[in-house]
C-alpha cells in the first residue's frame, strides 16, 4: 500500500510541476506549507546528491526551484526568529540561543531568549488578513504562554517547546531536573502527557496538522510544520533503522565521495570542488578500529531513517493535499534550520560548563551500541558523518562557514515558477517572510503594529527571482553577516569572512574567495587588504545596527 502511495504522489508531482499547466490554475492568494527539519546537512537528500530514498521531497524539489545558495543562521532558534518575522535575530530576540546566554547577554535588547514584542510575526499578519494559521512541531521561540506559538500569530498550535527525545517518553534533551519532563504546548496549553497515538515525532506532527488543515477548507492556509528530526537525539522506529542495517558500513570517506559528485552532476556546487578538511576531531575511516566503525555506522544508520521518516510522512501530508484538492493551489517551501550537527555529546555537554545537566544525562541514559536509536539513547553523529552531509562545505551547525549556514531549500507551486531550475542566487532565511507576504497579497505594517512600535523587515523578497521577473536587487552580490557564539561572518558576493577561535580558526579574521574556494581552505587576508578592510568595516556597522553583544563567556558549542 505505501509503495502504490508513493508512486501516486511521485506521478502526481512530476505532472504538477510540468510547464504546460497554466498559471491561472492557481488561487491568486495561495496556501503556503513551510516545512522546516533540524540539522540536516546539504547533501541528506536525494535531489540534493543523497543516497538516502526521499522519493516525496525529491519530486518536490525537481518540480520546483532548488536554492542551491540558501544561508541561515547558525543554530536553530535564530534562524527560527528570522523566517517567522523577516528581521535579524538581534533585533528579534534571539541574538543567541537562549541555553548560551552569556552573562554580558542576559537583560540585553535582542537576548530576550524568546521572539520579542519588537517584531510582529508572519503568522499574525497572514492570520489578520484571512489566512487560518496552524503549527505542529519544534518552536524553540519561548516557553512561557505570552511567547507560545498562540500568543504570536497561530489559530492552532500543537509544539514542542524546547528538544525532546522523538518517542512519547517526554524525555528533554537537556534538563539539570533528573524528574523534568519535556515541554509541549497544544493551543495555549501546556500539557502532562502526550497523547496515545504519539508514536514518533515525525508522525505525530504530521498527523495533527492533518487534523488541523481538516478542519477549514474555506480559507487559505498559511501551514508551519516543523519537525525536530534528525536533531540529536538520534533516534528512529526500530523497523525504519533496519531499512539501513548494513548501508554505511562502507565508511563516512567513501559515502563523501559519492556524494560530492552527485551534487557536482546536479549543478549544487562547482565542477572544481573538492572534499573539505576534517574537522578537528575528524579521522580517516581507515584509521578507526573494527569497534568504532560498527559506532559510527549505527549512527548514520540511524540519522538516515530519521530523514526517510520525515521524507515518508511529508508525502502523506501532500498525498492529503493532492486528494483533498489543494496541492494546485498550495506553495511548498522546504528548509533545514541549519547545516548538519557536527558535535559530538563531550561537546555539547561539557561537564565543566553544564554538571548538572551533564550528571542527568550521564546517568539517565543507556548508551550501549544495542541501544542506539531507540527509547532512552543518546546520539550524535558527530564531525565524521556531518562532513558527509556537506561534502563541499566547511564544518557545521554552530559555525560561520558554509557547512553551518548552507541549508538544503526548495520552492515548489504548481506552475508558478516556470521550469524546475537549480537557482544559485544569494536568498537568505529572512527573506521567505516577506515572500510569503508578497505571495499572499499581504503588506508588512513597517514601523508600526496595533499601536506599537515594531522593527521593520530588512530580508527581501524573492519572489521576482522565483518568477524570473526583472531583478530588483543583485542577489549574487549581496551583503550578508551573521554572528552566534561569538563566531562572525561576513559575505559580499563571493568573498566571505569569518572570524572563529582555535582550533576551527584562527582567532583573526580569515578570507575567502567562495567561487574559487568553496571549501574555505585557503585564508586570502594578507593577499587581499582592500578586501579585508572593507568587510571589516561592514562588520562593524552591521553589528553596531544590530546591537550585537559579543559573549564574554562560550560553552565551547
Amino acid at each position: 500500500m505505501i509503495n502504490r502511495t508513493l508512486a501516486l504522489i511521485v506521478g502526481g508531482l512530476v505532472l504538477f510541476g510540468s510547464t504546460t499547466m497554466p498559471a491561472a490554475a492557481n488561487s491568486d492568494r495561495p496556501n503556503v506549507l513551510l516545512i522546516v527539519v533540524d540539522d540536516m546537512g546539504h547533501a541528506d537528500l536525494g535531489s540534493f546528491g543523497g543516497e538516502i530514498p526521499t522519493t516525496n521531497l525529491d519530486a518536490l524539489a525537481q518540480a520546483g526551484v532548488r536554492l542551491s545558495r540558501f544561508i541561515t543562521a547558525p543554530a536553530c532558534s535564530p534562524t527560527r526568529a528570522m523566517l517567522l518575522t523577516g528581521v535579524d535575530a538581534h533585533k528579534a530576540g534571539l541574538g543567541n540561543l537562549e541555553e548560551e546566554l552569556a552573562p554580558n547577554q542576559r537583560n540585553q535588547p535582542g537576548y530576550e531568549g524568546y521572539l520579542n514584542d519588537r517584531v510582529v510575526t508572519l503568522p499574525t499578519l497572514l492570520r489578520e488578513s484571512g489566512y487560518r494559521t496552524y503549527m505542529t512541531g519544534k518552536w524553540h521561540l519561548g516557553i512561557e504562554e505570552p511567547h507560545g506559538p498562540a500568543a504570536r500569530g497561530f489559530d492552532r498550535a500543537f509544539a514542542m517547546l524546547t528538544n525532546a527525545s522523538h518517542f512519547a517518553d517526554m524525555r528533554p534533551a537537556y534538563s539539570p531536573d533528573p524528574k523534568a519532563k519535556a515541554k509541549y504546548r497544544d493551543d495555549d496549553r501546556l500539557v502532562s502527557t502526550l497523547p496515545e497515538d504519539f508514536e514518533y515525532s515525525s508522525q505525530y506532527f504530521v498527523d495533527r496538522m492533518i487534523q488541523y488543515l481538516d478542519s477549514d477548507h474555506e480559507q487559505p492556509f498559511f501551514a508551519y510544520l516543523a519537525f525536530s528530526a534528525p536533531h540529536w537525539p538520534l533516534q528512529a522506529p526500530d523497523a525504519s533503522i533496519a531499512r539501513f542495517a548494513g548501508r554505511y558500513d562502507v565508511g563516512y570517506d567513501a559515502i563523501a565521495e559519492e556524494r560530492l559528485a552527485r551534487q557536482k552532476a546536479l549543478g549544487l556546487v562547482p565542477q572544481d570542488a573538492v572534499l573539505a578538511a576534517r574537522a578537528p576531531k575528524g579521522r580517516a575511516w581507515a584509521d578507526l578500529d573494527p569497534a568504532s566503525r560498527k559506532v559510527e555506522a549505527r549512527a548514520m544508520e540511524i540519522y538516515a531513517a530519521m530523514i526517510w521518516e520525515i521524507d515518508r510522512h511529508v508525502g502523506r501530508l501532500v498525498e492529503h493535499l493532492r486528494t483533498t484538492g489543494r496541492l494546485d493551489d498550495t506553495v511548498i517551501i522546504f528548509l533545514s534550520d541549519n547545516g548538519a550537527e557536527g558535535h559530538d555529546y563531550d561537546d555539547t555537554w561539557p561537564a565543566d560548563a553544564f554538571p548538572a545537566i551533564r550528571k542527568v544525562l550521564d546517568e539517565s541514559h543507556d548508551f550501549s551500541l544495542q541501544n542506539m536509536g531507540r527509547p532512552g539513547s543518546y546520539t550524535f553523529y558527530g564531525p565524521n558523518w556531518a562532513r558527509t552531509s556537506s561534502p563541499a562545505l566547511g564544518l557545521y551547525k554552530a559555525f560561520p562557514t558554509e557547512g553551518g549556514v548552507r541549508s538544503a531549500a526548495f520552492v515548489y507551486g504548481a506552475g508558478r515558477f516556470g521550469k524546475p531550475r537549480v537557482e544559485d542566487a544569494l536568498v537568505l532565511v529572512k527573506d521567505l517572510a516577506p515572500t510569503i507576504l508578497e505571495l499572499a497579497g499581504v503588506a508588512h505594517p513597517g514601523n508600526r503594529h496595533r499601536e506599537r512600535e515594531v522593527e521593520p523587515m530588512t530580508g527581501i523578497s524573492a519572489l521576482p527571482l522565483l518568477q524570473h521577473q526583472e531583478p530588483q536587487v543583485d542577489w549574487r552580490k549581496r551583503l550578508h553577516a551573521d554572528e552566534l557564539l561569538g563566531k562572525r561572518g561576513v559575505r559580499l558576493g563571493d568573498w566571505k569572512l569569518v572570524h572563529m577561535p582555535p582550533p576551527f580558526g584562527t582567532g583573526e579574521w580569515q578570507l575567502y574567495n567562495l567561487a574559487e574556494d568553496l571549501a574555505e581552505s585557503r585564508d586570502l587576508a594578507a593577499e587581499h587588504p582592500d578586501k579585508l578592510a572593507e568587510l571589516k568595516a561592514y562588520w562593524e556597522r552591521y553589528a553596531n545596527e544590530n546591537s550585537v553583544v559579543l559573549p564574554d563567556w562560550v560553552s565551547g558549542y
